[in-house]
């Protein structure tokens, strides 16, 4: 019988047969440990076999070779034996023994996974342990077993990548040195190169992980120097689903790669699929440490192994981040990649700044602003030094900034970096440079954001003339413009000038981009929403379905915007009073905004806000008041006293008050509701009528 145990070197193979060797010796006749790492280690390990079952003998008068040959005839004569093979490095080199030697049992432990199924049935192949078994290993080799130690022992072992060795050497290490866990991993990620080759019991002669891992890099660069290369590269990676064709062109032979990964998957240094690479974090770790003694971990070697790890992200990077969904997926494939990347340069280059800014543009398409916005700003920061203020690619960082800020609902902060990237495009590219006209655009975006349509409607306005003239009826940014005018004719009441534009711009997107091209779906929204405001409710259901049909099939369920598209649904069911579909929907959408967006996202409040009013319409407030008083309680925490929404939820909140009757709750928040929005939206703002107008009926009732 043959038992082959394959894994990572430090994954305890070793440990693994001693224990099994140990704990079933009365079983055997005799157990003998043999070290199988090159021909001549297995000859003289069968000749200390010889010298132990013949005491008398001078075995140092007698040739390795002969001695061997004498063990395995006695080895022939006898039987239930157990040798154990311990680290094979080719299944070659034990052969001829296992052919030769069928007596006994056979047990091969071995950094190779690959070769052994002629020689063993069912070869097994060991993981890293669990977290807890990792945890429970490391609190008991350090004596540390308290409650208290747990959360920074599973600290530890998720950064150690639960390796049985790397636990072996903390977890002796922290006794020894009458130490912490939390001390040791802080000393780990300052000085890495020096605790992985620091042994946890003192003995310089012990088993390092750096030790360990230099023997098996040392055999595989013999072979296939390309594959250390690659294992370089992806050191700068995560260490999970790393593409297989990220790797691609590095070698003249198209197939080298994958040979140069093959032979990294034989040696448990990697795991490989059709599609993709992992690799061990701490695997990354040495080869991302240089290391003077060792000719794989030169300060040369490990430059360039991350600066072509940047040249393969810049080359793998789609087009198009925010307007081409086709490409999302391969997004979401590096953006793992990109943000491990990123976290190991202290000091970013052109390309890492480029990168960088790219991945900006996409988190903002997928509306995650606080990546978004700390994206931008290391972005927008290197780009300056880099290239200086005046810069356009600096302009263009600090346009995506902007606009990171003003999804985050930082408005004040996005006004003012959009006026000033405004400014200095006007300056360094000129009024008409289609830069600048986008720059205008934005700004136009954040002041209708801020609910500021006296600044916006104007500022759009001119945007669209100078698209028109400068690029063209036909342009995606005249597209884009004439849309967002529409948009704020919208927001102003005003569906009968807004219908017209989008009916326009919606029939171009579609002859131009396509039915299912996001700004089109985009239009299509709005337009349903215009229709909404106009009271026609069939044509509003029917664009409005259509949209979510088609966010549902080219976004995906859990988009945003899919999300913000069953909500309008929902509100023109409502507006229809159909309550029987609005109110299920309006549920579906709350459950999907806290899943997808949690708690604080404003989308959610918005959900929440519109749930709570569908609630109020079906008369009843017991379910509608608290919903509202938590939308306005958020509002005010997470936006701020003065933010419009705010203002609209506090408006909301004592509508639900008048409507259950509770006019001294009511209108005192109306007073207080109608001087904030006198004071931050103006006189005759659409919200500062509709609280004014509400105030008197509620004065009117309580007459």
């Amino acid at each position: 019988m043959t038992q082959t145990v394959s894994g990572l070197g430090g994954i305890g193979k070793s440990s693994l047969a001693l224990h099994y060797a140990h704990g079933h010796r009365t079983e055997y006749t005799a157990v003998w440990w043999i070290n199988a790492e090159i021909p001549e280690t297995i000859t003289a390990s069968l000749a200390q076999l010889t010298a132990r079952l013949t005491p008398g003998i001078d075995a140092s008068t007698i040739a390795s070779d002969v001695l061997a040959e004498w063990a395995l005839a006695w080895l022939e004569t006898h039987s239930g034996w157990l040798l154990v093979f311990d680290n094979a490095t080719d299944p070659h080199h034990l052969a001829p023994y296992l052919a030769r030697l069928t007596g006994g049992s056979h047990l091969v432990t071995s950094r190779l996974s690959h070769g052994w199924d002629a020689l063993a049935d069912e070869p097994l192949h060991l993981d890293v342990l669990g977290l807890e078994a990792a945890v429970g290993l490391l609190c008991h080799l350090a004596g540390r077993n308290g409650a208290a130690e747990h959360s920074a022992a599973a600290e530890l072992a998720a950064e150690l990548g639960c390796l049985p060795l790397a636990l072996e050497q903390a977890g002796t290490y922290v006794r020894r040195t009458r130490s912490t866990f939390s001390g040791y991993l802080e000393r780990f990620r300052a000085q890495t190169a020096r605790m992985l080759a620091t042994p946890g019991n003192g003995d310089p002669h012990s088993t390092t992980i750096a030790r360990t891992w230099r023997v098996t890099v040392d055999t595989i660069a013999n072979r296939d120097p390309l594959a250390v290369r690659l294992l370089q590269i992806m050191a700068w990676l995560a260490p999970n689903e790393i593409p297989r064709d990220l790797l691609d062109g590095l070698a003249e032979d198209p197939g080298a790669e994958s040979d140069a990964l093959a032979l990294l998957a034989d040696f448990s240094m990697i795991t490989l699929t059709e599609t993709a690479v992992a690799t061990h974090r701490l695997v990354q770790a040495v080869a991302r440490t240089p290391d003077p003694d060792d000719p794989h971990r030169t300060e040369g070697a490990i430059t360039e192994a991350r600066a072509t790890s940047t040249s393969l992200l810049m080359a793998a990077l789609p087009q198009d981040p925010e307007t081409n969904p086709t490409e999302w997926p391969r997004w979401r494939d590096l953006l793992p990649h990109i943000e491990t990347h990123a976290a190991h340069f202290r000091t970013d280059t052109t390309d890492t700044a480029l990168i960088l800014h790219g991945t900006s543009r996409f988190l903002l398409s997928q509306r995650q602003p606080a990546q978004a916005t700390a994206y931008a700003e290391r972005a927008a920061a290197a780009s300056a030094r880099l290239h200086g203020e005046d810069d356009p690619t600096t302009l263009a960082c600090r346009h995506s900034l902007a606009r990171a800020y003003q999804m985050a609902e930082n408005l004040n902060q996005a006004i003012s970096l959009h006026e000033q990237t405004l400014t200095d495009s006007i300056r360094i590219l000129g009024e008409d440079h289609p830069h600048t006209l986008i720059y205008r655009h934005s700004l136009a975006g954040a002041h209708l954001n801020a609910g500021n349509l006296a600044r916006a409607i104007p500022l759009y306005e001119q945007t669209l003339t100078d698209h028109i003239r400068v690029l063209g009826d036909d342009h995606p940014n005249t597209l884009s413009s004439r849309h967002s005018l529409a948009t704020a004719y919208q927001a102003a009441g005003n569906p009968n000038r807004a219908i017209p534009l989008q009916k326009q711009t919606l029939s171009d997107q579609i002859r131009i981009l396509g039915k299912d091209h996001p700004q089109t779906l985009n239009s299509c929204n709005n337009l349903a929403y215009s229709y909404e405001l106009k009271g026609d409710l069939v044509r509003a259901v029917r664009l409005s379905k259509q949209t979510l049909d088609g966010r549902i099939r080219i976004l995906g369920e859990d988009h945003p915007d899919t999300l913000t598209s069953r909500n309008n649904l929902a509100g023109i069911y409502l507006a229809a009073g159909n309550l029987g579909r609005a109110i299920p929907l309006y549920e579906h959408s709350l459950t999907d905004h806290l899943r997808v967006l949690g708690e604080d996202h404003p989308q959610t409040l918005t959900s929440r806000n519109n749930l709570a009013g569908a609630y109020k319409a079906a008369g009843d407030p017991n379910r509608a008041i608290p919903l509202h008083e938590q939308t306005l309680a958020d509002r005010v925490r997470i936006l701020g006293e003065d933010h419009p929404d705010t203002l609209a939820s506090r408006n909301n909140l004592a509508h639900a008050y008048q409507g259950a009757g509770d006019l001294n709750r009511a209108i005192p928040l109306y007073e207080q509701t109608l001087t904030a929005c006198v004071r931050v939206l103006g006189e005759d703002h659409p919200v500062t009528r509709t609280v004014r107008d509400n105030l008197r009926q509620a004065r009117s009732d309580s007459a």
